[in-house]
């Protein structure tokens, strides 16, 4: 007699009306994932309908980030919740939910839960992007996401250095383990222009970012320079993709949207 485990991956089901989800994801925190995430969906929702959904439980960023923080989302008459709507983006956050000085202390299965909820009890609606702002590292929300729904692609934050780059290379071989492809990466704080000229500043030493892709055929999405204006816009609560659309940090985003269109992932 023999016996055959069970595929974890079998359970995977598909949001309905969801077209794609696309998880960001980090090796480290600190590399601005979130700011890369909220970002690149205000700059697909130019053109489609999108949805951003915070799946850091520990450390949320989104409602801060989408100067949503201190609302709250209703409950439908089904007992479904109802995203909030910023700047045509619809959005869920377990900060939405609990105060932002409280302490989320919850084992896996708790966190399992709250994944649930946030994939299967959200009223997302019609959306051609689910953009899914992960926790950094390769943890158990990652795991949950990739065997509760089909994940259509990653993007993976890292700033220059190898430092970062070492992080990086492990979110991408556990996407890849998980037969999640990768769209790309991101070089976040890529360099910093010196005032009054096109000069390139490097903040970061570069490391080895652009032989590992080019060994590994993943394309860079973009190099978004680094710039106070854009955490500034993040603190306020207006994104640079809304605040400062004609920017050189915006344009990254709105390039790199423009890519994962194309990609049809």
């Amino acid at each position: 007699m023999s016996f055959t485990a069970p595929n974890p991956f079998d359970q995977q089901k598909a949001i309905p009306g969801v077209k794609h989800i696309i998880a960001v994801s980090s090796g480290k925190g600190g590399v601005g994932k979130s700011t890369v995430a909220t970002n690149l969906a205000l700059a697909l929702a130019k053109k489609s309908k999108v949805g951003l959904l915070d799946a850091d439980i520990y450390g949320p960023s989104i409602p801060r980030m989408m100067g949503a923080l201190h609302q709250k989302p209703e409950i439908s008459p089904d007992q479904k919740i109802q995203p909030l709507v910023r700047f045509g983006l619809k959005l869920m956050s377990i900060g939405f939910i609990i105060e932002e000085n409280s302490a989320v202390v919850w084992r896996g299965p708790m966190l399992f839960k709250a994944m649930e909820q946030f994939l299967r009890d959200v009223q997302w609606g019609e959306l051609d992007y689910l953009v899914i702002d992960l926790p950094p590292g390769t943890g158990d929300i990652q795991l949950s996401l990739a065997q509760k729904v089909p994940v259509s692609g990653a993007v993976i934050v890292s700033t220059p250095q190898n430092v970062a780059l070492v992080d990086a290379k492990k979110a991408i071989d556990m996407w890849s383990r998980v037969a999640v492809p990768i769209l790309g990466m991101v070089e976040n704080m890529s360099y910093m222009l010196a005032p009054g000229t096109q000069e390139k500043i490097q903040l970061f030493p570069k490391g080895e970012m652009n032989q590992y892709l080019d060994a590994k055929k993943i394309p860079k999405l973009g190099e978004v320079p680094f710039n106070p204006a854009v955490s500034l816009a993040g603190e306020a609560g207006i994104p640079v993709v809304e605040s400062h659309p004609s920017s050189a940090e915006a344009t990254v985003f709105f390039q790199m949207a423009d890519q994962i269109r194309e990609m049809k992932p």
